[in-house]
């Protein structure tokens, strides 16, 4: 059982700006497009697809979206071809950076994603200079109330979880990406899953000025209103009171 949360050092509003950005069903859309070309347009045998899918509902992305954008990524619509493309930088206070992006012009996208590192007083990296800082990890969230610490870990371990965090009047589990849906599919039931995602979390935190968190998180938001750039991550320890929900 690990003693802290690296997560809930760094999320910066997230369930809070992810309901309120106008394009998140575009992004969304878009990740559900590149699921579908990987993998088929059915979900039972699309794992991927179901872990989108999830994504979209804890959105609250309507249903006839969802089952739009599939029919328009399997060809049924007529489709646009999305390219990923992942883009390390830094920003200020040394902090690192990974933004993701799914696009169909890839130098309009690397154009605006190295404006707004630049604006906000970084830099843009060559692929491999932060990744080295993060680990790739599923991450579920279970509400507190819905069971205790002992029995979320048994559960969680016979699943095939790696571990349980306390965090808050949450619990965090986390899964290797590949396990996250088999995990998450365990433990729907028997406990209250609020959310369950793949993330990028890093080693180790930096502890930025106040004038600093103020300009990382106007740089996330930044790349987070531009319509190709899907997730962003960081190793910044913002302020409790700057990523409260």
């Amino acid at each position: 059982m690990s003693g802290h949360s690296k997560w809930a050092n760094i999320k910066h509003k997230k369930g809070k700006s992810d309901a309120a950005r106008a394009n998140v069903f575009t992004k969304i859309g878009r990740e559900i497009a590149i699921a579908v070309k990987a993998g088929g347009a059915d979900p039972n045998s699309n794992s991927k697809l179901r872990e989108v899918i999830l994504k979209a509902r804890q959105a609250n992305m309507p249903n006839d979206n969802i089952q739009r954008s599939i029919k328009k990524a399997s060809g049924e619509l007529g489709s646009i071809n999305y390219e990923s493309m992942t883009y390390e930088g830094y920003g200020v206070g040394g902090t690192a950076f990974i933004v993701e992006t799914l696009t169909d012009n890839k130098n309009r996208t690397a154009g605006d994603v190295r404006h707004i590192f630049d604006k906000h007083g970084g830099s843009m990296g060559s692929t491999g200079c932060v990744s080295y800082l993060f680990q790739r990890k599923g991450i579920i969230i279970v509400d507190g109330a819905s069971t205790t610490e002992d029995e979320l870990f048994e559960l969680a371990i016979e699943a095939g979880a790696d571990d349980v965090v306390a965090a808050d009047d949450v619990f965090e589990v986390y899964t290797a990406p590949s396990d996250l849906m088999t995990v998450k599919e365990y433990l729907d039931g028997k406990v209250e899953v609020l959310t369950a995602n793949v993330d990028m979390i890093p080693e180790n935190t930096v502890d930025p000025t106040p004038e600093q968190v103020s300009t990382i998180l106007k740089m996330i938001d930044k790349f987070e209103e531009n319509d190709d750039v899907q997730n962003v991550y960081h190793n910044a320890n913002l302020p409790e009171d700057e990523d409260e929900e």
